[in-house]
Parts: structure tokens; C-alpha cells; sequence
């Protein structure tokens, strides 16, 4: 059911943010910011971390759960080390997923030749 679950829960954040690009002029930059946004308001909240514990990666793998890891390892860094967590704490939350997009985007642009698309 956890499978079901994740699909289910990361599918409707999908749905929701097509539907904004379809029925909006939003441009697809602004949802993105948008969805991180709704990730930290709604981690403040308290309301994320349910919908996490219940989503499992439904909930962590959209824009949105950046946006709740990033206020967590601020939450968590203001804790342990004072006003100076609030510069660090996301980033250290966040770097293993950084540093994997930034890898992957490295070797796919190495593996693969660009070109345009028009041709």
C-alpha cells in the first residue's frame, strides 16, 4: 500500500501543478518556486510531516518536499547552532540532492550531444 500511497500522493501534486500550468499564466519557473515555497509554509506549519509519514516518496520527491528538507535542516541547524543555522542548515539538508543533480547533469551532458531542436 506504501507504493500506492507514494504514486497516489506524488501524482496529485503533479496533476495540481499541470493544471496551473494549463489554466494559469504562471510560467512554469514561478510553480517551480511556487512548490518550494508550499514545501517550507507548509513544513512550518507542522502540516508536511504528516503528509510525509503517510506519502513516503510521494511527498519527499516533488519540489515541494525540497522546499519541506530545506526548512527542516534549517529548523534543525537554528537548534544545534543559533542564528547561524538559518545560512547552513538548508544547504547541509539539501546537498546530497544537489550534489546528485549536479553529477547526473554533468555525465548526461557528457554522454549526450546536444542539439537543436529545430533540425
Amino acid at each position: 500500500m506504501n507504493y500506492l500511497y507514494a504514486f497516489l500522493s506524488g501524482g496529485a501534486i503533479c496533476l495540481l501543478a499541470q493544471i496551473l500550468v494549463d489554466k494559469t499564466k504562471l510560467t512554469p519557473a514561478k510553480i517551480l518556486v511556487l512548490y518550494v515555497c508550499t514545501g517550507v509554509f507548509l513544513g512550518a506549519c507542522g502540516v508536511y510531516a504528516p503528509f510525509v509519514r503517510f506519502a513516503g516518496a510521494g511527498a519527499t520527491v516533488p519540489l515541494t518536499g525540497f522546499g519541506y528538507t530545506l526548512f527542516s535542516g534549517v529548523k534543525e541547524a537554528v537548534e544545534t547552532q543559533g542564528l547561524t543555522g538559518c545560512l547552513t542548515g538548508g544547504l547541509t539538508a539539501s546537498s546530497a540532492g544537489i550534489s546528485a543533480a549536479i553529477i547526473f547533469a554533468a555525465l548526461w551532458a557528457l554522454l549526450f550531444k546536444s542539439r537543436d531542436k529545430n533540425i
